[in-house]
């Protein structure tokens, strides 16, 4: 293996040996988000639901035992706003306080992001450089043998120098999958923590209303 490394780095120049740099930073903060969001629990959802079912039947200290089971960042955002409704706090401090919390959690979860970002937009454009200056060699070379051209030469020269746009786009397509994948559990986070949270605030109209009738028209009542 080291020395296939070598062997890299001896074909595509100093560009190859940044691209394999920026790979092993791209791979380190992709195992480093893995194991963040597995530890956050992001994605799972199902205690936050059954937390906030319980509380909308009047069972607030068992849902806070339910939300302190989970290590969900929507669960516990549902925690903070059921202690303030315990404690009989506005509803608009309530929300400002779990919005500062949902806040930093999603930034938290985000931080990294820009990094393989970053690296999938310099790749390609990297694997690009080592290729015209790979380009650039292999004609060099040509003119220098003048009639005595070996085409095997120039072709070789032509495959060393596409070794880095292959490189370059491997890296950015690897990072550009993982970022939307992470990104998509980012998004489908903070739309969860503000669904459930704001189901706090309001009334669960799903079920039949008590005073409609099954066709959905106001009971008449009955005149005196």
């Amino acid at each position: 293996m080291l020395e296939k490394v070598v062997s890299l780095f001896d074909l595509g120049g100093p560009v190859a040996l940044v691209l394999v740099v920026l790979s092993i930073v791209a791979l380190t903060v992709i195992l480093v988000k893995f194991w963040q969001f597995r530890t956050t629990q992001v994605g799972h959802f199902q205690t936050a639901r059954e937390a906030l079912g319980l509380y909308r039947k009047g069972l607030a200290d068992e849902a806070l035992e339910v939300c302190g089971e989970s290590r969900n960042p929507a669960a516990l955002a549902l925690a903070r706003a059921i202690r303030g409704r315990l404690r009989s706090l506005p509803d608009q401090t309530i929300r400002d306080e779990v919005m500062r919390y949902g806040t930093d959690v999603l930034e938290s979860l985000r931080n990294g992001f820009r990094m393989l970002e970053m690296i999938a937009s310099l790749s390609p454009l990297l694997g690009l450089l080592g290729t015209v200056l790979g380009m650039i060699d292999a004609f060099r070379e040509m003119e220098q043998s003048g009639n005595r051209v070996n085409p095997a030469v120039l072709s070789g020269g032509i495959w060393e120098a596409l070794l880095t746009t292959a490189l370059g786009l491997a890296v950015a397509i690897v990072a550009v999958v993982i970022l939307g994948f992470l990104e998509r559990r980012v998004d489908r986070l903070s739309h969860e923590m503000g669904n459930i949270v704001t189901g706090i605030f309001t009334v669960d109209l799903s079920g039949d209303s008590s005073g409609y009738d099954h066709a959905g028209s106001v009971p008449q009542r009955s005149s005196s």
